[in-house]
């Protein structure tokens, strides 16, 4: 039996979200500095700067971590590598080469916790079944999932236009049942939902963070003409169409 104390109970660290096995804290104040840093630290603190933990409770389930991100761990956790053997390896390698993520991502099971790094990036966590199809994540996004979910691998469909675009022509998708734990380049609140209806939108660089693997996403040029597309300074964009919903960031 693992008995943790002086964390969940600790005044200053507080729950900001929550759900299944997974719990997101803050730590309110940064009391671990120099008074040379006490300055910077303060204004990070009127900010809202502040350092993020996530935490997985595990019962007899599993979770797979993006490499590095273990902190600590309580309990029988058994920490093994998903990889089923040389082939796998390799396709393993091929899909994190192409996707930006780790190549290898632990997986810990058994019963007790599993504590990730702190990190002043935004944390929250979706549901994978709530988007049909799979939810795609844009570049870095991922940190970690439930066992339960399938990682697969989503590209655009003209794939010369995403190479002169400078984005990224693939992209992880997780698809099944379980919750995924990602990272947000702003606060959870901030992140523009649209939802689409056999419909097309168009986004100007990478604002998309998360979209529904039913989304058909090209590259394309913003107007139907070269010139057109010179006269609005826009160029090239990324264009989803279909049915589904996207998660949008207001600046990146």
């Amino acid at each position: 039996m693992v008995n943790v104390t002086n964390y969940f109970d600790n005044p200053n660290i507080k729950l900001i979200d929550q759900q299944g096995s997974m719990r997101v804290f803050e730590i309110q104040k940064d009391y671990t500095m120099n008074p040379q840093a006490a300055p910077l630290l303060y204004y990070c603190d009127q900010m809202g700067v502040r350092r993020r933990q996530a935490v997985i409770e595990l019962q007899g389930s599993s979770c797979i971590l993006s490499s590095g991100a273990m902190q600590w761990t309580a309990g029988a956790i058994e920490a093994q590598t998903d990889i089923k053997g040389v082939g796998d390896l390799f396709g393993k390698m091929v899909k994190g080469a192409v996707t930006n993520e780790s190549a290898v991502k632990p997986l810990y099971k058994g019963t007790g916790l599993v504590v990730l790094e702190p990190t002043y990036k935004f944390l929250f966590i979706q549901n994978v079944e709530d988007w049909n199809g799979g939810l795609v994540v844009d570049d870095g996004m991922f940190l970690a999932c439930e066992g339960t979910v399938e990682q697969k691998i989503a590209r655009r469909t003209n794939l010369s236009s995403a190479v002169l675009s400078g984005e990224g022509i693939f992209n992880l998708c997780l698809k099944g049942k379980g919750l995924a734990l990602l990272e947000s380049p702003v606060p959870p609140s901030e992140l523009i939902e649209i939802n689409l209806e056999n419909d097309t939108i168009k986004i100007d660089g990478n604002f998309a963070v998360a979209w529904s693997n039913t989304l058909t996403l090209t590259t394309e040029r913003s107007s139907k003409s070269l010139i057109g597309s010179t006269v609005t300074g826009e160029g090239l964009v990324n264009v989803f169409r279909g049915t589904g919903k996207i998660l949008m960031a207001p600046v990146r």
